[in-house]
């Protein structure tokens, strides 16, 4: 089973976090949330965090991952918000099962292929010699010739953990990741289509939804909107929770 951190009460709204993070990611917004009047369940998907590790790593997995976990709490009729891979799962979620799903937002990720692109990260990742048990400023060093964004490498060190004393881990599954990496690409199959309300929210910054992509998005979410938050990058719920938060919850309103 996933693990998750339930907040409030209300009408289920699920989070899921994007590649190589963790439900710990989505704490503060997910309290607010949980005071807009939802009961909020921020999960740790599939290599991730502290869910199950597996050989099997899919967005087809993920799905069902997703879909056993509302099954097992009994959600339905649930709202979804998901930042980036996780925004691929819950598009995936909604056109499979629109049953389970009320409303959608998609964090800065579009329904379409994106080429490998996380060469460097994970550079950086397989640079860190565990054996050696290093520090956790060793590490950061370590990583820092091939992430040189202070950003990326902070949002990465969230995911190192004491295993036990003196030795440090990653919480994710990085050798799956290494095997599987070009599924964190794959698009959202053809027929894949979910009609109820949509809403995708990009950054400024961000090239991950171009104006180009609105067409394609529209096919496959044809009452799909889309809003754009100024002057921030990929990680846009994190460098502007304020408006994150606004644009989010009077669309679930």
């Amino acid at each position: 089973m996933l693990y998750s951190k339930i907040e409030g009460s209300g009408k289920p709204l699920l989070i899921l976090h994007g590649f190589l993070g963790m439900s710990d990611n989505w704490k503060t917004l997910g309290a607010q949330f949980a005071a807009d009047g939802f009961q909020v369940h921020m999960i740790d998907l599939r290599n991730h965090g502290r869910s199950l590790h597996s050989e099997e790593f899919s967005y087809e997995i993920m799905v069902q991952d997703i879909f056993d976990y509302c099954q097992a709490n009994s959600l339905q009729n649930i709202n979804i918000i998901g930042h980036s891979m996780g925004g691929k799962v819950a598009m995936l979620l909604a056109t499979t099962h629109p049953e389970l799903v009320d409303k959608l937002i998609v964090a800065d990720i579009g329904p379409k292929f994106y080429p490998q692109h996380h060469q460097d990260i994970l550079a950086g990742l397989n640079a860190v010699d565990f054996s050696k048990k290093p520090t956790r400023s060793e590490v950061e060093e370590i990583m820092s010739p091939h992430i040189p964004d202070f950003g990326t490498r902070q949002f990465l060190m969230k995911s190192l953990y004491w295993q036990e004393p003196g030795q440090l881990a990653f919480r994710f599954n990085l050798e799956v990741f290494n095997k599987k990496m070009e599924e964190i690409g794959v698009p959202l199959p053809p027929n894949a289509i979910f009609e109820k309300p949509t809403l995708f929210i990009r950054g400024g910054k961000s090239n991950y939804i171009l104006d180009s992509d609105f067409e394609n998005i529209k096919q496959h979410f044809p009452d799909a909107s889309l809003e754009t938050i100024p002057n921030v990058g990929h990680w846009l719920h994190a460098e502007n929770p304020i408006l994150f938060h606004q644009i989010a919850s009077s669309f679930l309103k």
